[in-house]
């Protein structure tokens, strides 16, 4: 896979740190266009779920983000479920989002 810009990096970097910080099946991190970022793990409850891209896309949007520049995935599972995509692409078509295993190597990069 490509080498990442710094920005795109460091949303490699938050994911990661989220899923480990509480040991969730994933995490997620979005930068929004304004170049803030949020992060976020899997959200598992009896009443609701919500895939760690989910949670970081809702996270953004509940503090006025007004659209996702990129996006960042790191699971175990080496999939992005669709869920996830789709959380992103409501906002943005064309943001990137970027795939990565637990040790932070980028497995796949989506465009569109």
């Amino acid at each position: 896979m490509p080498d990442l810009e710094a920005e795109d990096q460091k949303l490699v970097t938050l994911a990661r740190s989220s899923r480990a910080r509480i040991q969730a099946a994933e995490g997620a991190a979005v930068r929004d266009t304004d170049g803030r970022t949020y992060a976020a793990g899997t959200v598992d409850q009896p009443s609701f779920k919500l895939t760690a891209l989910q949670a970081a896309v809702a996270a953004a949007l509940s503090s006025g983000a007004e659209g996702i520049e990129a996006a960042a995935v790191v699971t175990g599972d080496g999939l992005l479920k669709e869920a996830s995509v789709h959380a992103v692409r409501d906002i943005a078509a064309r943001a990137p989002i970027f795939l990565a295993a637990p040790d932070g190597e980028v497995l796949k990069v989506l465009d569109r």
